[in-house]
């Protein structure tokens, strides 16, 4: 059976032999392309000594297998001739499986197709998730739809000076908008450029914010992220930021993060169109979260502080925007874990808060609105693949930072349950509703109820 493998390759030095022998015979050449011929000739030369060696290899191993007895080989040690049979299979696995890149990187796809059947009352307006229950009653809202999907790449790059490595990943969805009946448009959801090295990690991307990392997990709400604009900071914005680790044992230590965030700056509906014009949308905001932990993924804490310092210009003035962060996980025993958030201080509309940080007073003078928001979810692990989650969250208003029809607090519950039909095949149901304050308007409830079917790859 091995003569099979030994004949391509001797074919393969023979082949090459012969194109040595014409190359040299064609006369010579202009010298600007006699060292590429020349250097080519030498490259052609080693892959031929390096086949010779591995024929010579190759020989001595049949050889020696045919010395042996013939008895039954050991299960644990299979024959030459088997061992080429499976490394002939997984090369060709591996050119099946693989995904090229011009520079010679291993590329990964990764990302997840899901399909969402929708229902809203009567106040969730025309949206397939609506963050806030409506001012004015309409009709209810339901529907189907793919746009959450999302496509990603992973990136594992060449090593760097200091025993260090480059990562990178890049990840899409639908949820651009709709040109068309069925028409979605692509949209850049998360993308990270990555330099790793032992204690510190430098990172270039759109990411959430640095302050704000974590967020409830569902199927229901993908293109935006859950609990907008009711306690989760979540704007995917460009930034740079650096992460240094410090190891006080095994199991425990903080990790330090600082960086420049993007900020995402919008008027608040009440605003004059004339101020609203004047409002510049991107700023630079500094941020920095420290993260302290204990434990590992099955039973484990985490606590992580964290700031937030940036301003708005708007009507020739600038609005303050500072944020007090926490974050954290609780993971007592295996099968139940505790999340959440909470953050506190001014204008926080730039990172994904509801959409009024500030508010343009008679004269234009302009105030920023003090905001308190948090969140939280309790995950019960019923099996490996039954979960269940309820999460709820928040933002709360100063009343005397806004005008009359501005929302002085929003809320959002829901609970939900997934469960693993196939190692990537995810069913989901929830139920969730919102509850929006508004000032002089009172109190509006928007119901929502979600199926979502996930294709994991």
């Amino acid at each position: 059976m091995l003569m099979r493998y030994l004949a391509p390759l001797v074919l393969m030095g023979t082949l090459i032999t012969g194109k040595l022998s014409a190359q040299t015979s064609q006369g010579p050449v202009g010298g600007s392309s006699a060292a590429a011929i020349l250097e080519r000739l030498d490259r052609l030369e080693k892959q031929n000594l390096e086949l010779q060696n591995e024929i010579r290899k190759l020989r001595g191993e049949l050889a020696q297998a045919q010395a042996e007895p013939t008895s039954v080989p050991d299960a644990g040690e299979p024959s030459v001739a088997e061992r080429l049979d499976i490394q002939e299979k997984r090369t060709e696995e591996l050119a099946q499986a693989k995904v090229g890149a011009s520079q010679r990187m291993p590329v990964e796809l990764t990302g997840m197709l899901v399909f969402n059947a929708f229902s809203n009352g009567k106040f969730g307006g025309t949206l397939q998730n609506p963050v806030t229950a409506a001012l004015a009653r309409g009709q209810a809202n339901t529907g189907g739809s793919f746009r959450q999907t999302v496509l990603g790449l992973r990136f594992h790059g060449p090593a760097l000076p200091g025993g260090g490595k480059a990562e990178g990943s890049f990840y899409m969805d639908f949820w651009g908008g709709v040109a068309t009946p069925n028409g979605n448009l692509f949209r850049i959801r998360l993308a990270t450029v990555d330099l790793i090295w032992k204690n510190t990690t430098i990172t270039a991307g759109q990411d959430k914010p640095i302050v704000a990392p974590r967020e409830p997990s569902t199927l229901a709400q993908i293109g935006l992220a859950p609990l907008s604009a009711a306690g989760n900071l979540w704007f995917w914005q460009p930034q740079v930021r650096i992460q240094q680790r410090f190891r006080f044992t095994e199991s425990s230590g903080v990790k330090a993060e600082v960086g420049v965030f993007q900020t995402l700056d919008q008027a608040p509906a009440s605003t004059p169109a004339a101020i609203a014009a004047t409002l510049e949308r991107a700023r630079p905001g500094w941020q920095g979260r420290f993260n302290f932990y204990r434990g590992n993924d099955d039973v484990g804490y985490q606590l992580a502080p964290g700031y937030h310092f940036s301003a708005s210009h708007v009507a020739g003035v600038s609005v303050p925007s500072k944020l007090f962060t926490l974050d954290w996980s609780a993971k007592p025993i295996r099968q139940f874990e505790f999340t959440g958030a909470y953050f506190r201080g001014q204008n926080a509309a730039s990172l994904g808060a509801l959409r009024q940080g500030f508010t343009v007073l008679a004269g234009n003078r302009v105030i920023p609105v003090h905001v308190t928001g948090m969140w939280g979810q309790f995950t019960y692990f019923t099996t490996p693949k039954l979960s269940f989650h309820s999460y709820g969250g928040a933002e709360l208003n100063r009343a005397a930072d806004l005008l009359p029809g501005s929302i002085r607090q929003n809320m959002t519950y829901a609970g939900n349950l997934i469960y693993k039909l196939a190692p990537n095949v995810l069913v989901a149901i929830e139920a969730s509703q919102n509850r929006t304050l508004y000032i002089n308007n009172g109190l509006r409830l928007n119901n929502h109820y979600d199926l979502a079917l996930a294709y994991l790859f």
